[in-house]
């Protein structure tokens, strides 16, 4: 195992100066060396310097290389003792050993190589019981992140779905995962950023290590830097203990950053450098921690836009944005939904204690006709509600409760007047919907395409439209419409 000697430093104890100059002269060019000329002064190093290894010689005054090694070890467990000694102390070293007071004995009169590989040795066995320590530590912080994650109940669940849009993604998925390039998901909010972020990692080589996430807007500043780098103990207040950053957890897998265009411009400084040198250090520490990790990043806002603003960096944009990934909304995908309705009624079933044995007709109908500003988020919370409400094991156009509108960031929120005459909300929403499509078609002269992006859908979806509102057969009477606009079949 490969290791710098020199970060394993060397106190050596003797009280004779001569020893002393000629272990100094010997090994002060291959090792760290500190020495004392009896054992009180050692011990006095060992309070101070952070020591590995302890060598002493048996016979000193006062206090015996024994006897100095045994207090030595109450001051610094962690350091491994060798003495030097003659044969007539033997036995009594072997016992020691034995109850574990020191590792080594080496008769004198020493030769340098010897000693010199006696001590590489013992520096190999501290630098080991390092490592496990490391192990151990990355192990129970990452048993708890993993507790953590249980306890929120997350269900990674499938990427469901046979569309145009979604197969594309699925292709993009396909071809992305196996490489180590960094990946940035965009997307609106609910689309399944993080479902295609898993899927990545569960498809790459790095599927055998961890995935960790984190949500970068959910967090303040100060918290979110010890989430992603850790933190010592001390470092501020409430650090009573070092902990492990999301990087040292995810090493040798993949981490993501759900919603990182959020992150503050002092944070972005210190990921930017984590993403180009692979190493960073715990708040409020000095050690360099270098780490292997695949980073999958996701947003639903506009980077370009808080690049050009100066909110995001342009260099950690470039390094986030090496394959994108654009997930199409639901509205763009329609043909989805009712694969989408039997996933969550079948993961649904267990949790609300109902069997759906039917969907009706004005069901299915309604959600097509819906604009999903909450994607397929929105469609599970809906399901689920529906679920709840049904009756008689049928779900239909009254189980049906949608959310309040939200309207757009920044958008000035006008009061609508009360509705005299409330009418069933299925054929509220058709009667809404057909108005629009007629509108749109008619501010765009009979274009085809350009209603489709007024009314923020695709061509395609709009031809369906048409058909489900029985509105096809007017277009040629109305509008003229080119060769290229013709429905699809």
């Amino acid at each position: 195992m490969s290791f710098d000697a020199r970060n394993y430093p060397i106190l050596y104890v003797d009280d004779e100066e001569d020893n002393l100059n000629v272990f100094r002269f010997n090994f002060r060019s291959v090792f760290t060396v500190f020495t004392a000329s009896s054992g009180e002064e050692g011990l006095e190093v060992l309070r101070n310097r952070p020591i590995a290894v302890v060598i002493s010689d048996q016979r000193m005054p006062r206090m015996t290389g024994l006897e100095f090694l045994r207090e030595a070890r109450r001051v610094r467990p962690q350091a491994l003792g060798i003495i030097l000694t003659a044969y007539r102390d033997v036995d009594v070293l072997v016992e020691a050993i034995r109850l574990g007071h020191i590792y080594r004995f080496v008769t004198k009169p020493w030769n340098a190589e010897e000693l010199r590989a006696v001590i590489h040795q013992v520096q190999e066995l501290c630098h080991l019981r390092e490592e496990n320590e490391r192990l151990e530590a990355r192990l129970r912080a990452y048993a708890g992140y993993l507790d953590e994650q249980e306890h929120q109940g997350f269900d990674f669940g499938n990427i469901v779905g046979d569309s145009p849009g979604l197969e594309r993604v699925l292709h993009q998925i396909e071809r992305v995962a196996p490489t180590a390039s960094t990946v940035l998901i965009r997307g609106e909010t609910g689309t399944g950023k993080e479902l295609v972020a898993h899927a990545i990692h569960l498809n790459s080589p790095r599927c055998d290590g961890p995935f960790v996430k984190v949500n970068c807007a959910a967090l303040s500043p100060g918290v979110l830097e010890s989430e992603l780098f850790g933190h010592e103990k001390g470092s501020f207040t409430g650090a009573v203990s070092r902990r492990m950053g999301r990087f040292e957890l995810a090493d040798g897998g993949s981490l993501f950053l759900d919603e990182v265009g959020d992150i503050p411009p002092e944070i972005q400084v210190k990921l930017l450098r984590v993403l180009q040198e692979r190493e960073f250090e715990r708040v409020g520490g000095e050690e360099t921690l270098k780490v292997d990790v695949r980073v999958i990043s996701a947003t639903h806002r506009n980077l370009e836009a808080l690049v050009s603003s100066g909110a995001f960096r342009q260099d950690l944009y470039y390094r986030l944005n090496v394959f994108p990934i654009e997930l199409p909304p639901l509205r763009e995908r329609p043909t989805d939904i009712p694969l989408l309705v039997q996933h969550f009624i079948s993961r649904f079933s267990p949790v609300t204690g109902k069997r759906v044995a039917r969907v009706d007709e004005s069901f299915m109908e309604t959600l097509m006709a819906y604009h999903w500003p909450g994607n397929v988020r929105e469609l599970e919370n809906l399901v689920e509600r529906a679920m709840v409400l049904c009756t008689d094991g049928v779900l239909t156009g009254e189980d049906l409760q949608f959310n309040p509108a939200i309207p757009a960031e920044g958008a000035v929120v006008v009061t609508p007047p009360p509705v005299v005459e409330p009418r069933p909300l299925p054929g509220l929403l058709q009667d809404e919907e057909k108005k629009g499509i007629l509108r749109a078609i008619e501010a765009s002269g009979g274009n085809m395409a350009a209603a489709a992006r007024l009314l923020g859908m695709n061509r395609s979806t709009l031809y369906y439209r048409l058909r489900k509102h029985d509105l096809l057969h007017v277009l040629p009477y109305k509008w003229s419409r080119g060769a290229d606009e013709e429905p699809a079949q």
